[in-house]
């Protein structure tokens, strides 16, 4: 099981390139699901998302739907390892071509964190 948190090094969600500071939040779990191509890790089937997909969709709203569901199935295993309590996702638009997902995790500790995690959609 991949966990993160603690003195993980901070993965940016732009880039994909570690920040240089160290992640005390669920910042690298949470990206780290979204961007893994749902059961393309070896060490955990479960872990990823199906927003690889959408790369070749067109920005229309049932695509910004897709992004929710998406990323909603793939944060809920957060809930189901005790790390969090509660996820919620919106999306809005971004530049053309992209979507913004916007996060709002309450951790274990019950403190929220809130994550901006762009999705490209055509």
């Amino acid at each position: 099981m991949l966990h993160s948190g603690g003195m993980d090094n901070l993965l940016s969600p732009t880039t994909g390139d570690y920040t240089g500071t160290t992640a005390t939040t669920l910042a690298n779990a949470v990206y780290l699901r979204l961007v893994t191509p749902l059961g393309s890790w070896w060490a955990d089937h479960l872990l990823g998302s199906r927003l690889h997909l959408l790369a070749r969709e067109k920005d229309v709203s049932r695509v910004y739907k897709l992004a929710q569901q998406y990323a909603e199935e793939a944060l809920k295993q957060l809930i189901n390892d005790k790390r969090a309590t509660s996820v919620s996702v919106s999306v809005s638009a971004g530049n053309p071509g992209w979507a913004i997902l916007l996060i709002d995790v309450v951790d274990a500790a019950g403190q929220k964190q809130v994550f901006k995690h762009p999705v490209r959609v055509s």
